[in-house]
């Protein structure tokens, strides 16, 4: 393991980007995997709360929507689909080839919370958008104070 070395000339803000940096390298290691939430999951997610529910926002351009599926199992949502590129018929080989192919899964695991079986989801401009509800006795309520 190598150990990094801050330089007391430099500033606070200097030192702090090249810690980001360090930790950046780090997490990318093969050897530090972080299972399906690592570096390089697919397709990369966003998870927002609000006392509605979860919205899931997953980026996955150039797929097809009848090739997506979304399903719930538990408090476990799982995004799952193909990417397929068709070879050109032209002739042309790749030169470069970075996007990937294949089939994909992704699972996320929800608080109790939340009804992953209730949830609703759509697909556009290469976003899947899904909203998972809160189960209702875990929604906030206003409860009314009463005078004597």
């Amino acid at each position: 393991m190598a150990l990094l070395r801050f330089d007391s000339d430099l500033d606070s803000f200097t030192s702090l980007l090249s810690l980001q940096e360090e930790l950046e390298r780090f997490m990318r290691n093969p050897a530090f995997a972080m299972g399906p939430s690592g570096f390089g999951a697919y397709p990369p997610v966003n998870i927002f709360d609000s006392p509605e529910g979860a919205l899931i926002v997953a980026e996955a351009p150039g797929l097809d929507a009848a090739k997506l599926e979304v399903s719930g199992v538990g408090h476990t949502l799982t995004i799952s689909g193909e990417r397929v590129f068709e070879p050109n018929s032209d002739g042309w080989g790749y030169h470069r080839r970075e996007l990937n192919e294949g089939k994909f899964s992704r699972s996320i695991q929800l608080p109790e919370d939340y009804e992953p079986a209730n949830a609703e989801a759509r697909y556009e401009a290469g976003l899947l958008i899904v909203r998972v509800p809160r189960s209702e006795h875990a929604k906030p309520r206003q409860i009314t104070v009463q005078t004597a």
